[in-house]
């Protein structure tokens, strides 16, 4: 039986999957900075434990329009990853990468589209190298998808393969800063068991 229990977890734990979650967002955020060839700070991340439900609302509201980044992780811990950003915050971080304006356009061509999945497929792959770093466990991600869409329906993916689980997820939230503030947010996904190896491979 695994000894984390996302509805009921112990202080000692979180915390360490708290402190894990702030070493990730701080590698995404440097990969990020190094990527896009501008200097990028990183408020001190807000790591909640929210059932999927809270989620949207976290984010400012299940209706809000975002970005989101979804994959899944393999090899020593299995489960899944996001990174979700509000859509004018994506279009920013294009603008960025692409050395263009900030599009007025109300959809993404799809060079920005591209452009959007490879800054995805950056952070999200930081993140994973730091957390696997961290534990010697190998951890591989797969082939990012991307969709734009309000943020109830991107998490409803995550929700429906995850509620077999349980009905909570680490949700951090990270502001990013350059010239704008930009709010991004890691969750990560790993199934019960994927959390015993993290927790164990730090001699917990």
């Amino acid at each position: 039986m695994p000894k984390v229990d996302l509805d009921n977890m112990d202080n000692m734990y979180f915390d360490v999957l708290k402190e894990l979650g702030n070493i990730g967002a701080g590698n995404a955020t440097t990969s990020l900075s190094q990527m896009l060839q501008i200097k990028v700070d990183m408020k001190v991340p807000k790591v909640e434990l929210l059932s999927f439900h809270e989620v949207g609302e976290a984010m400012g509201g299940e209706e809000l329009v975002m970005a989101g980044i979804y994959l899944l992780v393999e090899g020593d811990i299995t489960g899944s990853m996001m990174f979700l950003l509000q859509k004018k915050s994506a279009g920013v971080l294009v603008s960025h990468l692409m050395g263009m304006p900030v599009s007025d356009e109300e959809n993404f061509s799809e060079m920005e589209m591209s452009a959007l999945k490879e800054i995805g497929n950056i952070i999200t792959g930081s993140y994973l190298n730091a957390l696997s770093s961290l534990t010697n466990l190998k951890i591989f991600p797969s082939i990012p998808d991307l969709c734009i869409d309000m943020a109830g329906a991107i998490l409803s993916v995550p929700a429906i393969e995850f509620g077999i689980m349980g009905d909570k997820i680490l949700l951090i939230e990270t502001a990013f800063t350059d010239d704008s503030e930009l709010n991004g947010y890691f969750i990560l996904i790993p199934d019960l068991q994927s959390y015993d190896k993290i927790l164990g491979a730090l001699g917990m």
